[in-house]
Formats: C-alpha cells, structure tokens, sequence
C-alpha cells in the first residue's frame, strides 16, 4: 500500500490547478484536482485523503462553505486556504470554519510546499499518516491491513482494511453509512449496501475475541466502534 500522502486540491483557476497539481505530483503527493467546491466535497465523501488544498472563491460553492462540510465529517484533517483577498475578515473567516492556514496569491510554489510539509509534520508526525492505531485491546496497523487481539492477528483485506479505518477514524462517534459506502464502494447503491453489511459482519468476526471493542449498529444512520471503560 501506497505511503503518499493524498491532497484533495480545489481551485478553479483550471492553468492554476493544473501548475499546483503537477508540482505537488513532482513532490510526490498523490493530488486529486476539482474545478469546483461542489465536485470536491464529492469527492472527499468518495475517498480518504490527508490534506486539503480549497480556493476560496470558486463557483457552485465556496472554499468556506466546502470547509464548512468538511469538518462535519472530520474534525482533524489539515485544511490549506487559497485566495486573491487579503482582507483579515477573510483570513478570520478561513480560521473560524478550521483552517490551518491561509496563503493570498499570488505565491510561490516552495512557499507552497513548506507550508504543507510543516501543516503534515504538526498533524500526522514528521509528515506521514497516523497508520497505527491502539483501540483498547485491538492492536491495528493500517498499512500492514493487520487487526492483533492478544496473540492472534488477522489480515485484512483491502475494502475490510479501509472500512476499519473508518471505523477507527470515528472512534466513539457514528459512522454514516452512506458515507462509508461512498469512501470505501464510490457509490450508495443497494448492493453496494449489502455488501458492506457483509464486511461488517466479518470486522465483526476479527473483534469477537476483544473484551473491550464492539462494533455496534445505530439503526438508521451507521455504525459505531464502542470501546468499553
């Protein structure tokens, strides 16, 4: 499994995009690229990433709105504002919806650069994902895909892996179900819906063995990973 960092980039500006896009490829970030906030809520329901790049002023909806819907769903994920204004209402605004920074153009691309870099080192520990997690007495290793209870491990497969994550993400709060179905399947439909059911009853399987983890189902919403005291 890839270690790349993944950047959600919206901007609007297509050549803009595009120059940001390429640049940060070149530094070896896995980058998804939206031309508008709408397209990259979308897409950030769709998929797991580790930093966000929004533009302010962009059509459909707003860097601040997308940001807004965001931290909703995830209250850690960095988020890096970009916009033409240097208004200090907006750079307040930007910090009240949960910005980490906030860069006018126009700017250089290395400031660009160190700015994330030192946003990643803050968050996820000299630059790289939290991939090991201690969920009372579940060991879990995102990366490795492996589940340890005690002494026995279970391998996960990659749709059990990203769904855990999840789960884990989520600690104690109720993982949406059509949001886990988009993240990990791309799309909410019924099947897709059954299958995760499938999964979930196998993650289920691998926890039995936990005297303080459960997975619980919260009837018309989702899931919720309950670590008992």
């Amino acid at each position: 499994m890839s270690e790349k960092v993944k950047i959600l980039l919206a901007e609007d500006d297509t050549n803009l995009g595009t120059l940001l896009s390429n640049y940060l490829k070149a530094k070896s970030f896995e980058v998804t690229l939206c031309v508008d906030g709408e397209i990259a809520l979308k897409r950030f329901k769709e998929q797991i990433f580790d930093f966000i790049i929004l533009d302010v002023m962009m059509p459909v909806k707003d860097g601040f709105s997308v940001a807004r819907d965001i931290r909703q769903i995830d209250q850690e994920i960095p988020i890096l504002f970009l916009t033409a204004k240097s208004m200090k209402d907006d750079k307040l605004t930007g910090f009240d919806v949960g910005a980490d920074d906030y860069m006018t153009k126009p700017f250089a691309m290395e400031e660009l650069l160190a700015r994330v870099n030192a946003i990643l080192k803050r968050s996820y520990k000299e630059g790289k994902k939290e991939t090991r997690f201690q969920i009372g007495d579940i060991s879990y290793d995102y990366l490795e895909q492996t589940i340890q209870i005690k002494e026995e491990q279970n391998k996960l497969t990659t749709k059990e892996n990203e769904l855990f994550y999840l789960l884990v993400k989520n600690n104690g709060e109720v993982l949406d179900r059509n949001d886990a179905l988009k993240h990990v399947w791309g799309d909410d439909n019924y099947f897709n819906g059954r299958s995760m059911d499938v999964y979930i009853t196998k993650l289920r399987k691998y926890v039995k063995q936990s005297e303080q983890v459960e997975i619980m189902n919260v009837h018309g919403k989702g899931f919720r990973l309950l670590v008992k005291k």
